[in-house]
């Protein structure tokens, strides 16, 4: 919108407060400030939402794998062949067989649920999610026959176990005897403690050696499951087409979307609703400026007839509240783009501080699921939120704009 030289001055003079119109720079004031506020808070909250999805499938996936082959029994005793199959899969990066069983723990009297996971131990030095997140001890003493393990933080906080602790597992698949089934019962040393940031992970994992899992649970030379890493985690179901067809009389192939169907499908439903429910307030927003500029038009109706008698034309005033209007907007939206990162930079700091003031707990790991308020800002989706907002602002300022244009000079100062 190209603007002349006083319609540019006017354009400026309306912005500022004159003599009696405080009132109407009030309400051009809270606009800005209300669209601030709706730009800021949609930025963090998709922000906020898209990190929630970007850490939980990192760790998820970076535990669990893109997909996993399983027995139909709960063994894969061909599980070489399986691995042999996958890897030669267009397609498919890695395959690792493993052993996840759900145990109890003990330790000086404390019982808690784990899950024992075992891997061999290439794998379990080149998981990148459980390396970078050793807090304490080293997972290189993990070798076949030492009888150590490596645990979760939440689980050692639970049972108060340390490096160097010995935390007994405890397998109801015991030896079979005259009076029953006698639970397996094996004392382990901790030899590291991680924190995946995942808090059902933490609470629950315990790694060990694949051979020392097979020991403990009998297993054999089985495994239970073979986990699968793809080139797309978007085309798992493609890439593994082939695969299925090959083992679908010995095992069934479950990629992360199905076991995790529900939380994905919950975060996504999430997301949509809160952008909807957010972009209100920017809707509200642009109501104010709505109702600021007709205010501004009512007070200066003999400002705008003077105006049109010494030439100034409809397209002109058009040009000029709409000018106004769009800078209020294009303000708001800079400012909510300013205040947002702003948030989103001191996210944790801000929650510790309301935590520390109403001394309440508000990020429970047990709940949230991650440790720590994650983020991962989308420039697509930023855009689109400004892009959104002024365009609302330019919308709300045509009706005043062409109410301005329509004035009629005769009738406005026939009596004066």
């Amino acid at each position: 919108m190209i603007l002349s030289r006083y319609e540019r001055m006017i354009a400026k003079r309306y912005l500022l407060p004159g003599k009696g119109e405080a009132f109407i720079f009030l309400v051009a004031s809270i606009s800005l400030v209300a669209v601030m506020l709706g730009v800021a808070a949609l930025v963090v909250v998709m922000s906020v939402m898209n990190g929630f999805r970007a850490e939980l499938f990192d760790k998820i996936v970076g535990l669990n794998g893109h997909a996993v082959v399983q027995g139909f029994n709960g063994n894969l005793p061909d599980w070489r062949e399986i691995v042999k199959e996958a890897k030669a899969t267009p397609g498919v990066t890695s395959a690792t067989p493993l052993i996840e069983q759900p145990l109890m723990a003990s330790y000086n009297g404390r019982v808690e649920a784990v899950l024992l996971r075992g891997m061999t131990v290439e794998d379990i030095r080149g998981n990148a999610t459980v390396n970078r997140k050793v807090v304490d001890g080293s997972l290189a003493e993990l070798k076949p026959g030492s009888n150590q393990i490596a645990i979760g933080s939440g689980l050692a906080q639970a049972l108060g176990a340390t490096v160097g602790s010995e935390v007994s597992l405890v397998s109801p698949q015991g030896q079979t005897t005259p009076f029953g089934t006698v639970p397996r019962i094996v004392s382990y040393r901790v030899a590291a403690i991680f924190e995946i940031g995942i808090y059902d992970y933490d609470k629950a994992y315990a790694l060990m050696p694949m051979q020392d899992a097979q020991t403990f649970l009998m297993l054999g030379d089985s495994v239970q499951m073979v986990e699968l890493q793809t080139a797309d985690a978007d085309r798992v179901g493609q890439i593994l087409q082939p695969l299925v067809d090959k083992v679908q009389n010995r095992a069934v192939v479950a990629d992360w979307r199905e076991m995790n169907a529900q939380l994905f499908q919950a975060l996504q439903i999430e997301r949509v609703t809160m952008f909807s429910v957010l972009s209100l307030m920017i809707l509200v927003a642009v109501f104010n400026i709505l109702s600021s500029l007709i205010m501004l038009v009512r007070a200066k109706t003999r400002d705008i007839a003077i105006l049109r008698t010494m030439g100034a034309t409809r397209v002109g005033l058009i040009r000029i509240f709409m000018t106004v209007g769009t800078t209020i907007g294009a303000l708001g939206v800079v400012a909510g783009l300013i205040l947002g990162f702003i948030i989103l930079h001191f996210r944790q700091d801000i929650v510790d501080f309301a935590q520390y003031v109403t001394g309440q707990n508000l990020w429970d790991p047990s709940i949230r699921y991650l440790t720590e308020l994650p983020s991962k800002t989308s420039i697509g989706e930023v855009i689109v939120i400004a892009v959104m907002a002024l365009v609302l602002s330019i919308l709300a300022t045509l009706y005043p704009a062409f109410k301005a244009a329509s004035t009629d000079p005769v009738q406005v100062l026939r009596y004066e």
